[in-house]
């Protein structure tokens, strides 16, 4: 009888904390994780809008189905102007930032605004990263040079950088516009150091047009407006693998411009959980190769190059160095000392 009531006394004992733990007074660790993978975030971008809208969406959407994840998608200066204004309103709504310009997360990062976390897929990661986990390379993208084979044949295309200032491509060459576009800020400052500004000095005298961004330049590529022009690698893979297009890259043999774009957590965030779960998937090798769907280069050593491109360790050993620290603390100055001597007229 004794023993009867006793296990009687435990069944009601195990009820209750079962009762409890439904009510959000159970185990901690657990409540974090089913929380972390709920709840809603805002990710700021720079990825191309049918890339977030084909590739981003869906695969993020399949992999926290209980989770809503809102995108906000601007060029990387529209993103940071942005940002920089929710900074001084002290009203971040970001949660998670994947911008183009690793420089810029070095400013976020010196503002202590960056929430440390390190991933649990940091081991297999081969590109930049921060010691303390603030970002952490999330896609690669490369400046190349471009033409248009059915303008051009392959022996007449220009074979480097230092290439473009021959007066024969004079007034047929074009690149994007440092002041929109992070990956062109970060070609900009890359040449200016390995170079000279004179460099662009002898590209403005050779008629170097600077448009809006990528998408106008690979357009006017295809119109045979341009017969070369600095732009993104992702851009022509795309077009040549998707549409068919005669647009054909031509890896420079100074070196590609690199540009490792990070992904950030801020720490204002209200789902510190699912940010973090939102990074480590991006880094594991399922969200990397939606990178690579998305024909950007992958940051993990066991993911391939994307269709029709080169392995990206050739690409990464032989890239232009460039100078991050002195792109964060000098912006304003090299965009300035590039609209003089470039788009000033």
């Amino acid at each position: 009888m004794k023993k009867s009531k006793w296990m009687l006394g435990a069944a009601a004992m195990l009820a209750l904390s079962v009762a409890l733990a439904g009510c959000g007074g159970g185990d901690k660790k657990a409540d974090n994780k089913a929380g972390g993978t709920k709840g809603e975030l805002m990710v700021y971008t720079s990825i191309y809008p049918d890339i977030i809208d084909n590739m981003c969406k869906p695969n993020v959407a399949k992999a926290f189905p209980d989770m809503k994840v809102n995108w906000f998608q601007g060029g990387t200066e529209k993103v940071v102007t942005k940002i920089t204004g929710e900074i001084k309103a002290k009203k971040i709504a970001a949660d998670v930032l994947m911008v183009a310009d690793p420089s810029y997360y070095l400013k976020l990062q010196d503002q202590k605004l960056l929430l440390p976390y390190k991933s649990k897929e940091e081991a297999n990661l081969i590109n930049d990263k921060a010691e303390d986990g603030s970002w952490y390379a999330v896609r690669v993208c490369n400046m190349i040079i471009a033409y248009n084979a059915d303008k051009l044949k392959v022996e007449d295309a220009p074979k480097n950088w230092t290439d473009l200032t021959d007066p024969k491509w004079k007034g047929k060459i074009a690149m994007p516009n440092p002041m929109l576009s992070g990956t062109a800020y970060v070609a900009v400052g890359a040449l200016a150091d390995k170079y000279g500004w004179e460099y662009f000095d002898k590209l403005k005298a050779n008629g170097l047009r600077v448009e809006e961004g990528n998408s106008a330049i690979q357009n006017k590529l295809l119109t045979g407006e341009y017969a070369a022009a600095m732009i993104l690698e992702e851009n022509i893979l795309k077009l040549a693998n998707t549409k068919k297009e005669p647009l054909k890259v031509i890896y420079p043999s100074d070196g590609v411009i690199q540009v490792p774009s990070p992904i950030a957590i801020f720490n204002t965030t209200k789902n510190p959980e699912g940010a973090k779960a939102l990074v480590d998937w991006w880094l594991s090798k399922e969200g990397q190769q939606a990178v690579v769907k998305g024909w950007m280069h992958s940051v993990r050593g066991d993911v391939k190059e994307p269709i029709g491109s080169v392995p990206t360790k050739g690409l990464t050993d032989s890239k232009i160095k460039v100078d991050w620290r002195k792109l964060a603390d000098n912006n304003a100055q090299i965009k300035e000392e590039f609209r003089k001597r470039v788009m000033d007229k």
